[in-house]
């Protein structure tokens, strides 16, 4: 087992959390989301995060708008609905959760072997 696969795992198991997230204040445009997640050291590219944020959409959790561009085409900006506001809040309730179970978990073995 690689743990290359496990990792690459681990982040699309919080990708749609994150994308929530960045949307939670302001509504953006992908290149603004993967910026966001690039400085947060969350590598994603384009071929992944739009099918995500289609899905997204299909949901009920985004909406999006068309907003000119003074330096090209149009930008499709995306922003979270009262549903999408509402379902990242039981998110951020569950990994709030999940991440202390893990600690405990994790730091019970730490000090099992000190």
């Amino acid at each position: 087992m690689k743990i290359e696969n496990t990792k690459a795992q681990m982040r699309k198991g919080v990708l749609e959390f994150c994308i929530l997230s960045v949307l939670e204040d302001n509504d953006a445009y992908v290149a603004e989301i993967l910026q966001t997640l690039k400085d947060a050291k969350l590598l994603v590219v384009e071929g992944t995060i739009y099918p995500l944020l289609t899905r997204l959409k299909n949901a009920g959790l985004l909406n999006y708008r068309w907003q000119e561009s003074t330096s090209g085409p149009p930008r499709k900006y995306y922003g979270l609905t009262e549903t999408g506001k509402l379902f990242l809040t039981e998110l951020r309730i569950t990994w709030n959760e999940l991440q202390n179970a893990v600690n405990i978990v994790t730091s019970q073995k730490t000090n099992k072997n000190e």
